[in-house]
């Protein structure tokens, strides 16, 4: 029994200081979607397997879609996703993964060491229940989430409460957690918008139409209360106030829909289609709802979105790169979660 008291003193002596030692610092877990591992068939069936089983993204019956998803879509999507994919994959890797980290890296020393900053994706790797797992690990136990949609949706930023639950429900003790659910309105992001676009314009000049383009959602989320497409058009007005531009000269629109369902509208690709049959000569796209490039700004709206705008008679189309790593994106996203951190407070 002496023995054991020893080493259990020991090791409470140790587990103490290295809680104290931690004491002053807050975990700062930033989340995003999540990639494939590579662009194969096989990489493709298990992120589309993972993503595609979650209830927040697919509100149909359990069976039935379960049927469908493993019956039909697992064997045919994922070698058309993988094609996709391959036109935009980076020598590095996934163009969201390797930007993600990027923003991970900046945002760190931006910080400073007030915060631990680690990257977690709600479906593939590095997982959110591992980066929570690292933070315990090393005794943090003020965690910050960030997910990395400025508008709130159920199946982005609702689907990523679920993974940080299901992931604490599991611990003894959970730690105090701060859950950053939308930042559609925050002063620095819209600034960060603005001046994105600004430059763009001040390098080009201003097209006849500017698309701001957010990722779409089955409009049935829409009514039964989900507020992404009310932040999405705050998020459209905020920007259009900040560039000082006539309300006839910016369009929202929603892009990558899926199935047969109504989905929030108008469409980005009906939208450029009809903008062009009607004379417009010249469109600029952004897609705000995006914190990093990927498969749907890189791939569908750089190139897909490009070909239905010229082949509709447009002349001119130009897609404006999302935030990504860029120092006032970075600086959005330290302002967001700076008022956390004890050292804000001191």
């Amino acid at each position: 029994m002496a023995r054991y008291s020893a080493l259990s003193d020991k090791n409470h002596d140790q587990l103490h200081s290295k809680l104290k030692q931690n004491a002053t610092r807050t975990g700062i877990l930033i989340t995003n979607l999540g990639t494939p591992d590579a662009p194969t068939p096989a990489a493709l069936r298990r992120y589309l397997a993972e993503f595609l089983a979650d209830p927040r993204v697919v509100e149909i019956p359990r069976l039935l879609w379960l049927c469908i998803l493993h019956g039909i879509i697992l064997r045919i999507r994922p070698r058309k996703s993988a094609a996709l994919y391959r036109q935009i994959w980076w020598e590095k890797g996934s163009p969201l993964l390797v930007i993600s980290s990027r923003q991970r890296e900046k945002l760190q020393q931006q910080l400073g060491d007030a915060a631990v900053v680690k990257l977690g994706m709600r479906y593939g790797n590095p997982a959110i229940a591992t980066a929570l797992r690292e933070f315990q690990a090393e005794g943090i136990d003020r965690v910050v989430v960030l997910p990395l949609y400025p508008q709130y949706g159920g199946p982005t930023t609702g689907a990523t409460f679920d993974a940080v639950a299901g992931e604490l429900r599991r611990w003894r003790r959970v730690p105090q957690l701060h859950f950053i659910n939308s930042y559609f309105d925050s002063p620095a992001y819209i600034d960060a918008l603005g001046k994105s676009i600004a430059t763009y314009i001040d390098s080009h000049g201003m097209p006849d139409r500017l698309l701001l383009s957010y990722h779409g959602m089955p409009k049935q989320f829409l009514l039964s209360g989900d507020p992404y497409y009310c932040h999405s058009l705050k998020t459209t007005r905020l920007l259009r106030e900040q560039l000082g531009l006539d309300e006839d000269r910016v369009i929202t629109c929603f892009q990558s829909r899926f199935g047969k369902a109504e989905w929030l509208q108008p469409y980005t690709d009906k939208t450029l289609e009809t903008l062009a049959q009607d004379g417009v000569k010249s469109v600029a796209i952004a897609c705000p709802a995006f914190s990093v490039d990927c498969l749907e700004t890189l791939e569908e709206i750089a190139i897909q979105n490009r070909e239905i705008f010229l082949d509709a008679g447009g002349s001119r189309y130009d897609y404006i790169p999302a935030l990504n790593d860029g120092d006032d994106h970075i600086a959005a996203l330290a302002a967001l979660v700076k008022p956390f951190l004890p050292s804000h407070h001191a």
